[in-house]
């Protein structure tokens, strides 16, 4: 039953994601926004949804160690496995405004992340309310930015009658995408912890990578059917903004129902640094060897350095 549940759940995650992208790109019409900044919001706020229902049901059950785990593990993937995944497929080309702004704030927002859990142990409530608040001026700034200069789009892929979508029916589009995605989510996610659980693996170990994993195949299938789809403004801006939203919104969100306590040492003494080292590693990638670039070797690093740490984790 729970390859059963597995299956489906991939199904569902196909479908959420094409429908997502589908909406999105009509979005970045109507609204006259860049499909990079569509990427960063829209896309990366829906696909971010299962590790905000995955977190905070943890926290409402006193799980701690997932709620982290899983915000913790799916940024990890969301690199080291999605973006290597979908760079093999195909490359992706870098903007001015990932390294001049996007991707600064994210890796900002971790090492936020890293100083706040460091300091006492847990996320507060205050500290909750101050990640919500840093995301808020992040989006007044991004999308500010987006509508005071908007940079000339490559055109090669794009469907243009999406611009000639009605707002009902990318309003019908996004519904459909995100109730795949959570569903999708919510049975693949099931169904792994459930094969997981049934090999003696530990609470913390499922949450940092069978549910880490889980809640990022949504970014992991919108992320490559826009890359398919030639639409890689979307499938990049959407990787950096999950991870950000993750931080900010889910953990932001999370500490404000419940105060979410680091229990298990394996956060703050290895998993965290995964976490940042994945972040940090994407300015390097993006200038060496080839400028502005995330072809199919560098992909490759990134899934093979992902592969040693899912590893690591079932080892420790």
């Amino acid at each position: 039953m729970s390859i059963f549940f597995i299956l489906v759940g991939l199904v569902l995650l196909v479908v959420g994601g094409e429908f997502l992208v589908r909406a999105s790109v009509g979005l970045s019409f109507k609204l006259n926004l860049s499909k990079m900044v569509i990427g960063l919001t829209v896309v990366s706020f829906a696909t971010s949804a299962p590790e905000l229902l995955v977190s905070v049901q943890a926290a409402l059950d006193g799980s701690s160690d997932i709620a982290l785990g899983n915000v913790i593990g799916s940024n990890i993937a969301n690199i080291g496995l999605v973006l290597g995944i979908t760079a093999v497929i195909s490359a992706l080309a870098i903007d001015r405004d990932f390294y001049r702004f996007n991707w600064p704030v994210m890796v900002l927002f971790s090492l936020a992340l890293y100083f706040l859990l460091s300091n006492d142990g847990k996320l507060t409530a205050v500290e909750g309310g101050g990640l919500l608040a840093a995301l808020a001026v992040y989006l007044f700034f991004l999308i500010r930015r987006a509508r005071k200069s908007r940079e000339e789009e490559d055109a090669d892929g794009v469907d243009e009658g999406l611009g000639q979508a009605s707002y009902f029916k990318i309003f019908i589009w996004l519904f459909i995408g995100a109730l795949a995605l959570y569903f999708g989510s919510e049975w693949l996610v099931s169904g792994a912890k459930d094969l997981a659980t049934a090999v003696g693996i530990s609470e913390y170990a499922i949450s940092v990578t069978v549910i880490a994993i889980g809640t990022s195949v949504p970014e992991l299938a919108a992320s490559v059917i826009a890359a398919l789809k030639k639409e890689k403004a979307i499938s990049l801006g959407n990787l950096i903004g999950s991870n950000i939203f993750n931080i900010a919104s889910v953990l932001g969100f999370t500490s404000l129902i419940k105060d979410i306590n680091v229990v298990d040492d394996a956060i703050l003494g290895t998993n965290i640094y995964w976490m940042l080292g994945f972040a940090i590693v994407l300015l390097p990638l993006a200038f060496i060897p080839k400028t502005l670039q995330i072809g199919r070797f560098k992909g490759l690093f990134l899934v093979g350095a992902y592969i040693l740490f899912i590893a690591l984790a079932f080892a420790a």
